[in-house]
């Protein structure tokens, strides 16, 4: 069939990149020596600010963002994006803030949003096992213990309103901060699940279709 092409102008864009694997190394690493000092941790606490009941929470200093190249990264992410979509360039691009969170099993993070203009979630460390279905036989849908699922509307015909995913080390997935998204609990492992996020500011002539 000839010019047959389908067009989905009704939803937010999300885009799925890969972090860099040294930007996962030094990132990891300095969490890992930030969990090893109670008073760094204490300091650095994130929880009272964000919804989830999980274990730790905390931000992430410029300094560690910038040596580690995560905010360049993310700077350049979100360039593309805007160029590939909007066809503009963007002249600015300032991290409000971005943070980690240390989710073990049985906790989540419940549905909510972000401020800012562009939020993003990624994974840092994921279990072997997340789990599975409390029956045993064989269920219809899939297990998604340890998801992050991005909501939106409601479902309609031609048109759903979730998108649940897979956590994967090194995934990235950025969306508008308005995107309403949640995170399952999982009950497979005694492992860590680490996630990234962070909330930015751009342009606001390019963000603010109201003007």
């Amino acid at each position: 069939m000839e010019d047959f092409t389908i067009l989905k102008p009704f939803s937010p864009t999300v885009i799925k990149i890969k972090i860099p694997e040294k930007i996962i190394l030094d990132l990891n690493n300095y969490i890992d020596q930030i969990v090893e000092n109670e008073k760094k941790s204490s300091e650095l606490d994130h929880g009272n600010h964000l919804v989830g009941d999980v274990t730790q929470e905390f931000k992430l200093g410029k300094d560690i963002m910038e040596k580690s190249g995560w905010a360049i990264f993310l700077a350049q992410c979100t360039k593309k994006w805007i160029e590939i979509e909007f066809k503009k360039n963007l002249t600015k691009f300032m991290i409000k803030n971005s943070w980690v969170v240390r989710q073990f099993k049985n906790e989540y993070n419940p549905t909510h949003w972000h401020d800012g203009h562009i939020s993003g979630a990624g994974f840092l460390k994921v279990p072997k096992n997340l789990g599975k279905h409390t029956q045993s036989q064989k269920r219809e849908h899939e297990y998604k213990g340890g998801y992050l699922q991005l909501v939106h509307g409601s479902r309609m015909f031609s048109c759903g309103s979730t998108l649940s995913i897979q956590p994967k080390v090194g995934d990235l997935y950025l969306f508008p901060n308005y995107l309403m998204h949640s995170v399952f609990p999982f009950k497979g492992t005694d492992e860590e699940r680490r996630s990234i996020s962070f909330n930015a500011l751009i342009d606001d002539k390019i963000y603010n279709v109201y003007k």
